[in-house]
């Protein structure tokens, strides 16, 4: 059974200014997105789930279908803040949906086999693909055996602001053992730190393991986040910036020893395009492989 890879591409880049996953950097106008599904097709993958919001559906059809069509079968799912469990709704003043992982529940009806949850924005490059379509291979037909691919938290900055990283402990045997969302990473003159809420600075090791959001499901998974879900609305509904993190579900299932999630190593760079700033960057980062014959100018000729 092959792997679906899903790409939480809903994300309005308020950040970037606009609909960064739309943004072209490969020499052919490649978006990263792009050289992630490019990579999972050479993974293994057999299925690729989007998962957006109506206010661009169109354009985004238009351009996965100039893409992808013959490559690969694809499918389109919508995340919306009043997407809520019945007897939920969001208060009148909330803006923005509940998060990551409200995004993946949107795939719970179109996703049968083990998945691989990436964001849109992330080159993750090709060796996470790989590890991670071997890992999923494998656990098919079994249930609470999930992972991540671990980045070193010193490959993961920008030089153009903060980040925020799911930072990860491990159990000493390979697994994770707790994650925290840290929303406000820097490195500073002596070292890499986060604020807390409290303005507080605090120091990160700089090859601590860290979550880009590149995580390996079972179906299971969406039956546990939905029972989980109507929890978090009940103690967090009411407040407007809440966010149903997938760090939040994971801690949940580690703790109570629901799940386990291996952690697949990697000292692979991570780039990607959090500030318009970033983007000469990225753009210089993908010109440098392609003429290194990592891949080809134009991905789909």
């Amino acid at each position: 059974m092959k792997p679906t890879l899903f790409v939480l591409a809903a994300g309005l880049g308020s950040r970037y200014g606009g609909l960064k996953q739309m943004d072209g950097v490969g020499p052919s106008g490649e978006t990263i997105m792009e050289y992630s599904v490019y990579d999972a097709i050479q993974a293994g993958f057999g299925k690729i789930v989007f998962v957006i919001r109506h206010s661009f559906d169109e354009s985004f059809k238009e351009f996965a279908g100039s893409r992808f069509a013959g490559k690969i079968p694809v499918e389109t799912v919508y995340q919306e803040l009043n997407y809520l469990p019945d007897g939920y709704s969001p208060l009148p003043e909330r803006e923005k949906p509940w998060g990551t992982n409200h995004a993946v529940l949107m795939a719970k009806d179109v996703i049968n086999e083990p998945f691989c949850v990436i964001n849109a924005d992330d080159f993750y490059g090709r060796r996470s693909f790989e590890v991670m379509s071997t890992f999923l291979q494998n656990v098919a037909g079994k249930t609470n055996q999930y992972s991540m691919v671990g980045f070193r938290i010193q490959n993961t900055l920008s030089e153009s602001g903060s980040v925020a990283r799911g930072v990860c402990s491990d159990d000493g045997n390979g697994y994770l053992a707790t994650i925290n969302e840290r929303t406000h990473i820097e490195r500073l003159a002596d070292g890499i730190k986060y604020k807390d809420a409290d303005g507080a600075w605090h120091e990160i090791p700089e090859n601590n393991p860290v979550s880009m959001n590149i995580w390996g499901f079972t179906p299971d998974y969406f039956k546990h986040s939905e029972e989980y879900f109507k929890r978090f609305l009940d103690e967090h509904g009411k407040e407007l910036k809440s966010e149903f993190f997938i760090p939040l579900m994971i801690n949940h299932l580690i703790q109570n020893g629901i799940s386990t999630v291996k952690i697949l190593d990697t000292d692979a760079q991570w780039f990607g395009i959090t500030y318009k700033e970033d983007k000469p960057i990225v753009v210089e980062k993908i010109r440098q492989l392609v003429k290194n014959n990592i891949y080809p100018d134009n991905l789909w000729k």
